[in-house]
């Protein structure tokens, strides 16, 4: 699972795909309706590959996140993340990372995670297929020679 060109941007709902760079900007695709716009430095982006949950002893990348939510929910979520109780949500959130750190990860950081979940599982985005080590070792290789 490659999150590294899904990002999200600050005060816009949803998420979006970089698919181009322009001379001073790079255009995104919003995942929620697939309009295209450039994104400029000034807008404050995060890649989702960058992203982690604060714990209490340290952090955990959005992608084991992820994977968890996999592992413990199933690939589609059984809750509208905006609309569920904030004391469910936390439950549900818990379940998945039992360590959070309770003073650092609000609940609408609890509501953004399972909603990105949501969004790219919809988008069939989500891959949690693991790389053997051989396939790794030979890409790798393959990078190391260009």
């Amino acid at each position: 699972m490659d999150l590294k060109k899904i990002v999200t941007i600050s005060g816009k709902p949803g998420l979006f795909s970089v698919s181009g760079q322009g001379k001073n900007s790079i255009v995104v695709e919003s995942l929620l309706d697939g309009k295209r716009f450039p994104a400029f430095m000034n807008d404050k982006m995060s890649s989702l590959e960058e992203i982690s949950i604060f714990t209490t002893t340290e952090d955990r990348p959005l992608k084991e996140v992820f994977k968890k939510i996999h592992e413990k929910i199933g690939e589609t979520i059984d809750f509208e993340p905006k609309k569920i109780a904030e004391k469910e949500l936390k439950v549900k959130f818990e379940l998945i990372v039992p360590d959070y750190n309770k003073d650092g990860v609000y609940v609408s950081d609890m509501r953004k995670v399972f909603a990105w979940y949501k969004l790219l599982a919809e988008k069939n985005m989500l891959d949690f297929s693991e790389e053997t080590p051989e396939e790794k070792t030979e890409n790798e290789t393959v990078e190391e020679t260009k």
